[in-house]
């Protein structure tokens, strides 16, 4: 796995909030190793996470991603929270400026486990937006056409950030260990690498690198998705630029030219 610097500041993580955690009667015992200022407290105290474990694992996480992005695999970001507010937005937006799939909405389940009927519900999502952009619905009866519509408008909204995606994923960022604990199980089954944010209140034994965060703060949470988005996408400029340098081979320039006569 590639090291790189990824200018991982304390400072930044403080001022984004990163280091706070739940309050103590809500913690998980196997979050100790991630946390500082614990033993006799108040039980409404609120735990603190350890900044130099997050920016070790965080930094592991963005090696990882640039490796994989560098290599062409897939990499699906997961976050359908409604609270803390526009988190759903923040992941979104952060998969689409890295260009990787993402699930902002619900995640259904057997999605992953189950990819065979997921697939034919991506081919579906294609095909109803083909026969939509080439006018085939102006010429149904309004009653079907007003269904298709309906069908397509679900199927974008649930299923439009893996719309691209043409098989299982090779990695998976998750945002909210608790809230998408269902995407975590089939992760695990299926033997895919996760990446977990995991706060005070998380397993962190689930995940393959778990990095110890708030997730309950759209600003944390931002800060935390900037860091692996611009591992993800330095790892495509990488590949881009590897394609250009590889030289044509002799036999293809002397065969267009051959053509060109």
């Amino acid at each position: 796995m590639t090291k790189s610097y990824w200018n991982i500041n304390l400072e930044e993580m403080i001022e984004a909030r990163v280091h706070l955690g739940y309050s103590k009667k809500r913690w998980n015992p196997k979050t100790a190793p991630y946390i500082i200022a614990k033993g006799k407290q108040p039980r409404n105290s609120m735990h603190i996470t350890n900044l130099a474990k997050t920016a070790r694992f965080l930094s592991e996480a963005c090696d990882l991603l640039f490796d994989a992005a560098s290599e062409g695999q897939n990499i699906l970001i997961v976050g359908t929270q409604k609270l803390p507010q526009k988190t759903a937005e923040l992941v979104a937006l952060a998969a689409k400026k890295a260009r990787c799939h993402y699930v902002s909405k619900k995640w259904f389940r057997g999605m992953l486990t189950n990819w065979v009927v997921t697939y034919m519900k991506l081919f579906k999502l294609k095909n109803l937006k083909i026969s939509e952009n080439r006018g085939r619905f102006n010429s149904l009866p309004k009653r079907d056409a007003a269904i298709l519509k309906r069908k397509l408008s679900t199927l974008q909204k649930y299923l439009g950030g893996i719309k691209y995606m043409k098989d299982l994923p090779d990695i998976v960022i998750i945002m909210d260990q608790q809230k998408e604990y269902i995407a975590l199980r089939e992760c695990i089954i299926l033997g895919i690498p996760t990446i977990c944010l995991i706060d005070t209140n998380c397993d962190p034994d689930l995940a393959d690198i778990p990095i110890p965060a708030n997730d309950k703060d759209p600003i944390s949470i931002q800060w935390i998705l900037s860091k692996l988005v611009s591992a993800i996408s330095k790892g495509h400029q990488k590949k881009i630029q590897e394609k250009r340098s590889v030289p044509i081979p002799k036999s293809r320039i002397q065969k267009g030219r051959r053509d060109s006569k």
